[in-house]
Order: C-alpha cells, then structure tokens, then sequence
C-alpha cells in the first residue's frame, strides 16, 4: 500500500488515542498525585536546576519589545565534525500542547512516517507555580519515564552546566546520554525531513524540495517575526509602542498571506511544504487561544476568505487535526459551576460547547479549484532518489545570531524576502 503521508494505520490511531488521553491528564490537574510546588523545590535541590527565568524580564529590549532569546542547541545532523548522527531510537521530542514551536517536529514527524524512529513526550507545567519550568506533572514520581528526569531544563544543564536561558519546546534529547542535542524549532522540521530521509518510507511526501530551500528558508525566516512570533511579540511585551508595531506587523502580514492564498492552494502552489506547517500552528490557536493576550483582534482567523479555508483543509490531515487541540484550548477556561456570577466571560460560557470538528469541516472543493493537482496534497520524491541525493547542507537560522539587535523583529533587514509575500515566487515550478 502506498504511504499517503496524511493517514494513521492502526498502531499509530492507538498512540494517537493515548496522546490525547495524555493531553487530558495534563490539562486536568485537580487529581490523585498533585504536584506541589514543595515537592518540585524538592526535585530542583536534587539535580541541582535553577529557576526558570521570565520573557517578560530577561528578553525585553530597551523599547519595551519582547527579542526573544537564541536557541542554545543549534548543531545539526550531518556528516560533519560536531553534527549529530541521524539515528533510529536515539533521541525523543519533548514538547507542550500549547507550544506552537513544539507541534512543528511532531507534525513533520508523523507526515514523514517516522512515529518510530523519534520518540515524544508530552511535558507541561512544574509544581503549582511552574517556577522550575517544564516537567512531568502526570507521570509516576513526576519523571519522564525514559529517561527518569524531573524537569527539561535538566537536559541543558546535563549538555551545558552553565547554561543560564529558558529550557524551551521543542528539545530533542539523545536519551541514552540525557542531554539535550537541539532546541532550535526554526531548523529542526528540516533536520527531520532531510537528515533522516533515510528512515522515511519510499513514497513520504516531500515537504522540502531540494531545488526550492533557499527560497523556502527564505520564507520561513520572514514567518517567524511577522507570524509566528507575532502573539508573543504582542504577549509579552511592555510598552504601547512595542504593541502597536507588532499588531501592525502581524496583521499586515496576515492580509499579504490571504492574498497569496487566494492564488495558491497551498503557501508554495499545489502542495504543502514545510512553510504550511509552520503556518497552521499559529493559525490554529490564535481564535481559541492567542487572542486572549493581545487585547482587541482586526480579524479572526475565521474572517480571512483564503486562509480560513486554507486552514480548514489542513485541519483534515490527521497529522494537523492531532495537534490542533481545540477543545482543550475552549475547556482551558471552563470549570461547571465554579462560578455563579451573572456576567462570565465568552471562554468558559459558550466556547467549551462548540462544535469545532463541524466548524473545521473542510471545504475541499473551494481549494481544490485553485491545484493544477486537485486530488494530490503532498509532492512525491522522483522516482530513483536515494536519501543521498536528498542531502544538502541546512542553512543556519539568522534568528539564533548572539547581539539583540540582530534578531529585532522590528527590523526589516532581519527578515528580507526577495519578492513581496503576497506573491508565491515558486508559482508553477513545484507545481509542473
């Protein structure tokens, strides 16, 4: 049977259904076996990890605006001196439901056919406070059961003793050694998608053509400020100033990436690639969840003509739908009967009643007339290719440059596009 890249077979609808299960336990917190934050202080003087610093005081410039800190694990997989080994079984994804940086890897890996190759495991908060950072709140003794850590940060201390920033998600961590090998989520779908080619199933999709990555780097490095890192440059930051320039910049943006939708099925032409997944993981929080840290919205998801459908669609691919996490997002907020007051806000009233798998139905036909390929959602590697043809060297990320100034989202020179990005520069060349 031919891989199809977007289905689950039979084992993997089983750890789906136990993800999700995961993914209740984790949100749900009001059980047996509460983690305290003196039982976290505990585990912190044991494997000797500090607290986790705060965005909002450490990764603010001197205008107000959340810079966000470089990744610290940013050595790739390859056949260099220092670069990792692409392996089966050697090394875990750690991520968070919330954490749209995290899904990416998980998204990518599960496309990709390589359930069982990389690992995962679901992390959330530490103690009551969350003052240690990620951890294992639903697991017995509160460890991760592979590698018998209380907190991520244990891996970047165990990698770099003096490593001082926000243990983040997502981390790949060699689990034999216990240390975290790479953290950086603007490298690592391509990390998956090229260096372990070679575990892939013949027929996986290819969602990043070799002749293209340049110009999808491209994009993706203009995503990451204008987009993705949109809520949180909006979230976190402290001035009016700061806010405005990025509510601007996000919506802006938003109206230049409807407008190439309305051309394009996908963001590069007739199938998806990497770039889509990155944009799907913030699309798919910001009405439920995002919006509620910005302060009034100029549009929700749902108002975009193009993107709205475009979204919808992806939602469909069980790769996308698994981490999409819309009731979770809604039941966030709701608690029955904990509050009596007559006014209560939308979230915990009417958003956990929703129906979102009838709200996400996906109209395939509005974005199937725009495909030279209706009925193909994913590009198939020439016949003959072999995992080494597929190589090429990944391009390190300008977001993870060491001065400030040089990952300010604000400037335009951090994040230059060759062609507006309303305009898809590969129109008719992925596609032919």
């Amino acid at each position: 049977m031919a891989f199809q890249g977007c289905g689950l077979n039979a084992h993997q609808e089983e750890e789906r259904r136990a993800k999700e299960n995961e993914v209740k336990e984790l949100t749900n917190q009001e059980g047996a076996d509460l983690y305290t934050d003196e039982e976290a202080e505990t585990h912190a003087r044991e494997v000797g990890v500090s607290p986790r610093p705060r965005e909002t005081r450490v990764e603010i410039d001197e205008r107000g605006a959340f810079v966000r800190q470089p990744n610290a694990f940013s050595v790739g997989f390859g056949e260099k001196e220092g670069e990792w080994e692409a392996e089966k079984g050697r090394y875990r994804i750690f991520w968070a439901t919330g954490c749209n940086w995290s899904n990416r890897p998980i998204i990518a890996r599960d496309l990709l056919g390589l359930q069982d190759v990389i690992s995962d495991q679901l992390v959330s908060h530490s103690g009551q406070s969350n003052k240690y950072g990620w951890g294992f709140p639903d697991k017995p003794g509160h460890k991760d059961p592979a590698t018998g850590a209380y907190f991520l940060s244990e891996f970047y201390k165990n990698a770099n003793p003096d490593f001082k920033g926000r243990a983040t998600t997502p981390t790949l961590v060699d689990v034999e050694k216990r240390i975290a090998v790479n953290n950086d989520y603007h490298r690592l779908t391509n990390y998956i998608e090229v260096q372990f080619r070679k575990f892939q199933p013949e027929d996986a999709p290819d969602l990043y053509p070799k002749a293209y990555r340049r110009e999808i780097d491209q994009f993706n490095d203009w995503l990451f400020p204008h987009i993705n890192n949109g809520h949180y440059r909006m979230a976190f930051c402290q001035s009016y100033e700061a806010y405005q320039e990025a509510f601007d910049d996000f919506y802006d943006s938003m109206d230049k990436l409807d407008e190439r939708l309305s051309k394009n099925r996908f963001l590069f032409g007739d199938y998806i690639t990497d770039p889509d997944i990155r944009f799907y993981v913030t699309l798919v929080r910001w009405d439920l969840g995002y919006y509620r840290n910005i302060g009034p919205t100029k549009h929700r998801i749902v108002d975009y003509p193009n993107i709205w459908p475009y979204v919808r669609e992806l939602y469909s691919i069980p790769a996308f739908h698994q981490v999409g996490f819309l009731e979770d997002q809604a039941n966030r907020f709701h608690k029955e009967g904990e509050d009596s007051r007559p006014f209560r806000d939308y979230m915990s009233r009417i958003a956990w009643q929703a129906d979102y798998e009838k709200i996400w139905a996906p109209d395939h036909d509005s974005r199937k007339k725009l495909s030279n390929h209706p009925d193909e959602l994913f590009l198939r590697h020439p016949a003959g290719e072999t995992a080494e043809d597929y190589q090429s060297e990944i391009s390190p990320s300008p977001w993870n440059r060491p001065a400030e100034s040089d990952r300010d989202p604000s400037n335009p020179a951090n994040s230059p596009l060759d062609v507006d990005a309303s305009v898809n520069p590969l129109k008719g060349k992925i596609d032919a």
